[in-house]
């Protein structure tokens, strides 16, 4: 059962960075360089590039139980940066958009714990390796 846990939680996560964050940034990639700039991301323009590059090939990674331990730890400070610069709801006025904010930054720090673990265990028995 737990090689088919992490199998599952590895298809869930890789998705997740590989969709939801890779792909949605490089097709919006204009409104997120722009969002990156008010909230004065340094090197904004290098960082969104590198961001998506780390995004779409750790989540494949992931996918494929290939390093996925190294990659899940490199998402794992890539989204503690990304909750720093982007979900900064300390630095807003009290209201909708800064609880939108801390709502995520709560998200993306439960991404973060679910992260660390995938990069302390083995990919398990259904991986590249075992093909």
């Amino acid at each position: 059962m737990s090689n088919v846990n992490l199998l599952l939680g590895r298809i869930i996560i890789g998705i997740y960075f590989l969709f939801f964050g890779a792909m949605l940034k490089l097709f919006n990639y204009e409104f997120t360089l722009n969002y990156m700039f008010d909230h004065q991301v340094p090197y904004t323009e290098i960082s969104l590039i590198i961001t998506i590059i780390l995004q779409g090939v750790c989540s494949i990674s992931i996918l494929l139980g290939y390093y996925s331990k190294a990659s899940a730890f490199v998402l794992a400070l890539l989204t503690i940066l990304i909750n720093y610069y982007m979900h900064d709801f300390w630095n807003m006025s009290e209201g909708l958009e800064q609880r939108h904010e801390l709502q995520n930054f709560v998200k993306n720090t439960g991404i973060i714990a679910g992260l660390l673990i995938l990069s302390s265990v083995s990919p398990g028995k259904y991986s590249w390796k075992n093909l």
